[in-house]
């Protein structure tokens, strides 16, 4: 469903994992285009029903593809460009907040 479109230039491969899982990007690309070509449909689950969301928009208008990068949730992957060595988690319901 989801493709790279043939480049007219070689891109680096940049290595970045997914909840524990290592996937390879171009670089350039968001982190919700690679999340989508790795096979990721689903990035988070809403905090009230946990009905599942995955990147709809891809410009940053829906906030339906909201994870964790590097330890800082709620970041809209398809506003982040990859970058080797990222972590990345899905995230499920409402953040618990420490008192």
């Amino acid at each position: 469903m989801f493709a790279r479109l043939p480049d007219l230039k070689e891109r680096a491969v940049v290595r970045l994992t997914v909840d524990g899982r290592a996937i390879e990007a171009r670089a350039g690309e968001s982190v919700a285009a690679a999340l989508l070509l790795s096979g990721v449909l689903v990035v988070r689950t809403t905090p009230v029903s946990g009905a599942p969301r995955g990147p709809f928009c891809m410009m940053g208008v829906c906030f339906d593809c909201l994870v964790s990068i590097d330890g800082e949730p709620n970041r809209q992957a398809c506003m982040v460009t990859v970058r080797d060595g990222m972590q990345v988690e899905r995230m499920q319901g409402a953040r618990k907040v420490d008192p």
